[in-house]
């Protein structure tokens, strides 16, 4: 038996005559890109969301790029996040013109810690972004406030929240404009790159729109300075058939992950925590332990093949030494990177493929 952290390939087939049929229904329509099956796409996973609109782009990180360049932001211009996230995050930030600025993240959900926003806010603050990580919200509300007081946009990044709710409301209706990301590993995941910009807000969908197709609105003519970022047909019309599975994605996730905490609880893991007014989507399930390299070493003579999700934080990589950060600035994030690891999380994984993922760990552990 041989586990990895995430795979595709059963769950392509069980629906490979259906996806097949869909690519063959695109490739004979004559029309690959911006057609129907984009535009069905954005309403139906906007409406998903709770939002008015959706605009399709090529990936999360263009998402968040053009969200960034549709709030106004730019040269010079700050923007609050964390650097306990995906490099992504912090390169759209600065493919904008932006700067991020870091604050740390709370021990228990490795969430951003709102309390530290005052402490970031400069006059050259400009805009919020908060990284809902491996499948919960920040809490929005005390993000929200904050915003409002200071007269910031707030961007999410909802790369890993895909169906995941903050007080009963859809990850991605809760600030100014979300990003999501469509890659293959995600909750709802293509066969590609792929991503969307959602928003409730007309003026901003339409200039998205424009920043993905070089800042046309017509042909040939470019209104602004934009880009080339457009989600295609084939992964529109795949990501279509596979949003009506998406509820049953996230339950089995979830189910998956209370038996790792029925199975996991007095291991000697730290497991998840949910935070108040979060309905966990479970797109990773990280735990802690001091000796995570042993664990993860030893995992892998049985055939079980994990993740580490972050082992740098974003501050402390020669990319962004720039930015001005040092090790210890962010220590709840530094701690973290030490300690952390995912383990075998997606709905295709089986009940047995779990049992033998928690007995191999329990018997490392010693439990």
């Amino acid at each position: 038996m041989k586990i990895q952290v995430w795979d595709y390939k059963k769950e392509y087939e069980i629906h490979q005559k259906d996806i097949l049929r869909l690519v063959d229904e695109v490739f004979r329509s004559g029309r690959l890109v911006l057609g129907e099956s984009v535009c069905e796409f954005e309403q139906a996973f906007s409406a998903y969301c709770g939002s008015n609109y959706g605009v399709g782009v090529n990936s999360g990180t263009d998402a968040l790029l053009l969200g960034l360049k549709a709030l106004g932001i730019g040269d010079g211009d700050e923007v609050i996040t964390v650097a306990n996230t995906a490099v992504p995050t912090v390169s759209a930030i600065m493919s904008s013109g932006g700067v991020p600025r870091f604050v740390d993240v709370k021990p228990g959900t490795y969430l951003m810690n709102a309390d530290q926003l005052e402490q970031a806010l400069t006059s050259k603050t400009k805009c919020i972004l908060p990284v809902h990580l491996y499948g919960q919200c920040v809490d929005m509300n005390q993000v929200m406030k904050f915003s409002l007081k200071h007269g910031l946009s707030v961007l999410e990044d909802c790369a890993q929240s895909t169906g995941a709710l903050f007080e009963g409301k859809r990850s991605g209706c809760l600030g100014d404009v979300a990003a999501f990301s469509f890659y293959p590993t995600k909750i709802l995941g293509g066969y590609g790159d792929g991503g969307m910009v959602v928003t409730q807000k007309e003026n901003i969908a339409n200039k998205v729109r424009r920043l993905r197709m070089y800042g046309m609105e017509g042909q040939y003519y470019s209104e602004e300075h934009g880009y080339n970022s457009r989600l295609d047909e084939v992964h529109a019309k795949i990501l279509s058939f596979k949003l009506q599975y998406l509820e049953g994605y996230v339950a089995r996730r979830r189910q998956l992950a209370e038996v790792y905490r029925q199975e996991l609880c007095g291991s000697g893991l730290t497991l998840p925590e949910v935070a108040e007014g979060n309905y966990h989507a479970y797109y990773l399930y990280v735990v802690r332990y001091p000796e995570r390299d042993m664990v993860i070493e030893e995992l892998k003579k049985k055939n079980i093949f994990l993740n580490i999700s972050y082992p740098w934080p974003i501050h402390t990589m020669r990319g962004y030494s720039s930015l001005g950060y040092k090790e210890g600035d962010l220590p709840v994030t530094e701690s973290l990177a030490n300690d952390i690891f995912s383990l075998p999380m997606y709905p295709s994984l089986t009940d047995g493929e779990q049992e033998y993922v928690c007995n191999a760990l329990r018997a490392i552990l010693g439990k």
